[in-house]
Formats: structure tokens, C-alpha cells, sequence
């Protein structure tokens, strides 16, 4: 069965759910987990011409910022996996496209399984807001269960 689950988590309260399901099952297989935090890159648009060390400043301290928020997410997964006694390491990474992160991820901790929630939106709405559950779904090789 599966050895390694990725966890994508968002800091979502459907998100803090998963984690339960993602330790209980995990614990019932003999299963590791890497939880995952994306973190988008702060981009901003200027006129031609334009640049400033202080936009600089400002990306930089974004990035710290969402990474600390990040690892407190992180943390507390890491903490809960430790008490059930499931091995979990938790990584912050920085990308334009969460979901091509979380595959990519996978594939390179060699994870045989992407655990990760869906929101549940239907309809126009969840084909405007563009789900990364459903990019995962629709573009990963590595096999997904969501939960809802």
C-alpha cells in the first residue's frame, strides 16, 4: 500500500481537517507524511521604466512574513503526527503555481500518494476560481484522494 503521503495544507479550516483524516490514515498504513505549504510570490505590476529597491524590501518581507505563518501551520501538523507517533516532515516552498509545486514535490520525495481537501465548489464558481485540488487531480501522475 502507500509508504509516503504528500499533504498539501492551506491553512484552511476544510485544510485543518484533512490533517485528522491525513493522521489517522496515514497511522492505520504505516505511512510517513510531508505536509506542504505553497507560498505565491509576491508580483507587482509597474509602469515601464519603473524600479525600486524598496519593492525589493517589500517582496522580501512578504516572503518572510507568509513563511513564518507558513511554519506555524506546519508546525502544529508535525506536533499532531508526533503525538499519533506518525512520522512527518513539514516544508514551506515558494512558487508561482501552487499546484505544479505540489506535484512536483511529491515526485521528488518520492511520495506514492497526494492527500489533499477539496473545498467542494460546483458549477461556475469552482470553474472560475480554478481549484489546485483539481489541477493536482487533473495533472499529477502520482495517484490523489480527496477529502471533503
Amino acid at each position: 500500500m502507500y509508504k509516503h503521503i504528500m499533504l498539501p495544507l492551506d491553512g484552511s479550516e476544510l485544510s485543518a481537517k484533512t490533517v485528522k483524516e491525513s493522521l489517522a490514515f496515514a497511522k492505520s498504513i504505516g505511512a510517513k507524511l510531508t505536509a506542504i505549504h505553497v507560498i505565491s510570490r509576491y508580483h507587482v505590476i509597474l509602469d515601464e521604466g519603473f524600479t525600486s529597491k524598496g519593492l525589493r524590501a517589500i517582496e522580501k518581507d512578504h516572503e518572510e512574513l507568509s513563511k513564518k505563518s507558513a511554519r506555524k501551520i506546519l508546525d502544529k501538523v508535525e506536533n499532531l503526527a508526533k503525538a499519533e507517533g506518525v512520522e512527518c516532515e513539514g516544508m514551506v516552498v515558494v512558487g508561482d503555481h501552487p499546484y505544479q509545486a505540489i506535484i512536483d514535490h511529491a515526485a521528488k520525495r518520492k511520495c506514492d500518494l497526494i492527500l489533499m481537501a477539496s473545498h467542494g465548489r460546483r458549477g461556475l464558481e469552482g470553474l472560475l476560481l480554478g481549484s489546485e485540488t483539481v489541477k493536482v487531480l487533473t495533472h499529477s501522475k502520482i495517484p490523489v484522494l480527496v477529502v471533503r
